[in-house]
């Protein structure tokens, strides 16, 4: 951390704390294993300090091996213009989907497998089918042979999730049963701060026959064949484990909402439990003598960062949706509101969820920033400047910090980059109101993203 994200609340200077990273102490999670020796090595950049086959291709290594199948469009188009820098994008709702241990019937013949039935079905040529079923737009070279059969051979001997399929594919091949289930268990007995290596009978189970009537409600089913596909809820602690067996490769539990703060405050009406926002940005830093597989794995960070970012937001929409109560919705809709949209039928009127101005880019959030700034105008005038202010890629700040993981270039740690860039806004909008650098400021219109000084000189 750089001591400029320290919390302005801490009066010490000399023991300065922060909240970005862990809250002050309060989220405490259990420290990522050491990757593998095979993955290690693909990890680091050759002799020459050019990346492997394997970091060029990871976004497409990755699909072979991963268990769910990712929602949303990929746009492929935003890197084809220009040699700017790469950029994930996802257009859509995103989600994650798992199929049936077996593909479907057509006719006489199987349909090719896909994701998860790659470690079931026909796993005597599973390095041709994982190699088949690569299908990706972004390939730069030819993916290589070994390293997938490498990298499925390191799965098999430390992967927990892999394990588990495994177990059923044995099954499969020890009888002739067709009634086999697959329970991906949703429910963990350890604490999240402490343990994040289940072993392969905490995380699976299979069902022979009929389901039992037991409670299984956060659980995955994982039905025979013939099966629709089904989405898998963010809630899941093998949610990001099944999606990216590149970047967690012994199958960690991810984010549920069991995990206790290290300080649990039992008084009513405080949180006892780490948010999703907290797990992720305690998750994405970088620490001392911890593996640093998210943050050297370039391509596949990003993608990463973009997923766990829709997983934040879904959970933030799902609080919206269960407490309209608490929001007092009934003040902002009704008959006026009913009429303004143009539902004059009282058939047509339904059951809105209405999301109040503290969502970031609500549309009464939009409003309320409109009229905000149409009101200072009204009072102040227009504003005397509008500054852009924009970031360098070259700054010491981010040179440095990235000269920690060799290899790296700025486009592979957004997060570096946003943070400085956050330290360096913030300088400059103390130079604006405190140290007044264009005279003094009497009102201003901020936003998170786009602070809007106004000015009247003399």
């Amino acid at each position: 951390m750089w001591h400029q994200e320290r919390s302005k609340h801490n009066t010490n200077k000399s023991r300065p704390t922060f909240g970005l990273c862990c809250k002050e102490g309060k989220v405490k999670l259990p420290p990522l294993k050491k990757p593998p020796a095979y993955l290690q090595q693909l990890l680091t950049s050759n002799e020459k300090g050019e990346p492997s086959n394997y970091r060029d291709n990871i976004r497409n290594y990755n699909p072979m091996f991963a268990f769910t199948s990712m929602g949303g469009q990929v746009d492929y188009e935003i890197n084809k213009k220009g040699g700017a820098p790469y950029v994930f994008r996802l257009n859509g709702q995103n989600y994650h989907q798992i199929g049936t241990l077996l593909p479907k019937d057509n006719g006489d013949n199987a349909l090719r497998p896909k994701f998860a039935q790659l470690y079931i079905y026909d796993t005597e040529n599973e390095v041709r089918n994982r190699m088949q079923a690569s299908t990706s737009k972004e390939r730069k070279t030819q993916l290589d042979e070994g390293i997938v059969s490498g990298l499925l051979q390191m799965l098999d001997e430390h992967n927990e999730l892999v394990k588990s399929f495994r177990m059923a594919r044995d099954r499969y091949q020890e009888s002739d049963l067709e009634n086999v289930r697959l329970r991906l268990i949703g429910t963990r007995s350890s604490d999240g701060r402490q343990y994040n290596l289940p072993n392969a009978s905490e995380i699976a189970a299979l069902i022979i026959g009929e389901q039992t009537g037991e409670n299984v409600e956060r659980d995955i089913i994982v039905e025979n064949k013939d099966r629709q596909l089904q989405r898998i809820s963010e809630l899941h602690p093998s949610f990001m484990s099944m999606q990216y067996p590149l970047l967690f490769p012994y199958g960690e539990d991810g984010f549920r909402p069991e995990i206790e703060l290290e300080e649990k405050k039992d008084v009513e009406g405080k949180r006892k439990y780490v948010t999703m926002m907290e797990y992720y940005a305690y998750r994405i830093q970088q620490r001392l003598n911890q593996s640093v597989v998210l943050q050297t794995s370039g391509k596949l960070f990003l993608q990463f960062i973009v997923d766990a970012a829709t997983c934040i937001e879904q959970w933030r929409l799902n609080w919206y949706r269960m407490h309209q109560g608490t929001l007092r919705t009934e003040l902002y809709s009704g008959l006026q509101d009913a009429i303004d949209n143009g539902d004059t039928r009282t058939d047509q009127v339904g059951k809105r969820i209405i999301l109040p101005s503290s969502y970031n880019g609500s549309p009464r959030n939009k409003q309320q920033y409109y009229q905000d700034a149409m009101a200072i105008c009204r009072w102040a005038g227009y504003p005397d400047l509008f500054i852009t202010f924009t970031c360098n890629p070259k700054w010491p700040e981010i040179q440095i910090m990235l000269d920690f993981l060799p290899g790296q270039k700025p486009e592979d740690r957004p997060d570096i980059v946003n943070r400085v860039f956050l330290i360096k806004l913030n300088e400059l909008i103390e130079d604006i109101y405190k140290k007044k650098r264009f005279g003094k400021a009497i009102a201003s219109k901020s936003t998170k993203f786009r602070p809007i000084p106004t000015y009247h000189h003399n």
